[in-house]
């Protein structure tokens, strides 16, 4: 293992942009902070909300992207993002075929046309096949990836489960939003916290018996919260968490031109944590309120989440040592996962005599 860490990154936001404002930045404190070789996989466009899917029936294009210092100019640092700022988030050239470098440009990453969990396995396995060191990051993710409604619908742990199946130590990490819009003066601390949290994760990775590569930990999910505490001397507090199983109802919402509701805006593919969304969630349209017959034999559907409840729950509700309990309160989370689903946690057997009470007697 080579004393510089080679790591791959991969995030379910896409490019750097406008709802993908995280990346380069942590990228850059990877890199300059802490000094490691950092590749970069990611989607070609945003694909949040989509957990640890293969679209296996494609065949996955992929094309060289370009970062720019800030402050340089770029034909991407135009439109309603700030054109300045902008630049300051990595926007840079995409180009066909792999090139030198030009003047202000920080690197040379992989934009595929695939999923995030798509990415770290092309990743991992045909693009930088045996040059890992064993450690795949995901993220920062815009929004949080606290508590199993989120984290069973995000590509930011999905594309952390993907490596982890392939027994690599892999960290997905997210930026809970709290205030809408997120202030930019917080971006850069949470970068120097993130990549301080995963060296650290890194040179003390823990245990799990019931691992899958040598009983280690399969993956974190780590979850800072935008707050101003990032800003002071103390910093966030960090603590270690559980997930909170909680759930959702109503994701999507009845679309027909009639529905004025149903037209006005579309929905932020970022999820209902981006700068564009409202922190209530979506609400439901005409057609939700009282939808006829006609209506619904269209069956005509749009992306919609009612949300509300997860992103702002009363505290009464979320468990204490939680990760939705440790957002509550602005402290970081940091979660060990296994890359499997939750089992009961009474399974013990170890020979086919402790086997033989699982076995069903009942004639069905």
């Amino acid at each position: 293992m080579s004393i510089k860490p080679r790591v791959l990154l991969t995030n379910d936001d896409g490019p750097p942009g406008h709802e993908s404002p995280y990346i380069y930045g942590l990228y850059r404190h990877l890199t300059q902070d802490l000094g490691w070789d950092v590749k970069v996989v990611i989607p070609s466009s945003q694909k949040s909300w989509i957990g640890k899917a293969y679209h296996i029936k494609d065949i996955i294009a992929g094309r060289y992207y370009y970062p720019q210092e800030p402050g340089m100019l770029s034909p991407r640092c135009t439109g309603s993002y700030p054109q300045f700022a902008a630049c300051e988030d990595g926007l840079g050239e995409v180009s066909e075929e792999s090139r030198p470098l030009k003047e202000g440009e920080v690197a040379e990453w992989i934009l595929l046309d695939g999923t995030p969990a798509t990415c770290a396995n092309i990743g991992l396995h045909n693009l930088y096949h045996g040059e890992i060191d064993l450690l795949q990051i995901s993220g920062p993710n815009l929004g949080r990836n606290s508590s199993a409604a989120f984290a069973l619908s995000s590509g930011t742990i999905g594309a952390a489960l993907s490596s982890a199946l392939s027994k690599v130590r892999s960290v997905a990490i997210s930026y809970g939003t709290v205030q809408h819009p997120t202030p930019p003066e917080l971006y850069a601390p949470a970068h120097a916290l993130g990549s301080r949290l995963i060296a650290h994760l890194w040179h003390n990775w823990g245990a799990d018996a019931g691992g899958l590569r040598a009983g280690e930990v399969d993956l974190y999910n780590v979850n800072i919260p935008m707050v101003p505490g990032l800003l002071s001397d103390a910093g966030l507090t960090v603590c270690w968490t559980r997930i909170w199983r909680n759930s959702y109802g109503r994701l999507f919402k009845a679309h027909a031109p009639r529905d004025p509701e149903a037209n006005s805006s579309d929905v932020s593919a970022a999820g209902p944590d981006s700068p564009d969304e409202s922190p209530e969630g979506a609400k439901a349209g005409v057609l939700d309120k009282k939808a006829t017959q006609k209506d619904l034999g269209a069956l005509m559907f749009k992306w919609g989440p009612d949300v509300g409840g997860l992103i702002n729950p009363a505290a009464s509700s979320v468990p204490i040592g939680s990760d939705g309990w440790a957002i509550h309160k602005g402290w970081v989370s940091v979660t060990p996962m296994r890359a499997t689903f939750g089992e009961p946690t009474d399974w013990t057997v170890e020979s086919e005599a402790d086997f033989e009470p699982k076995i069903w007697k009942m004639k069905l």
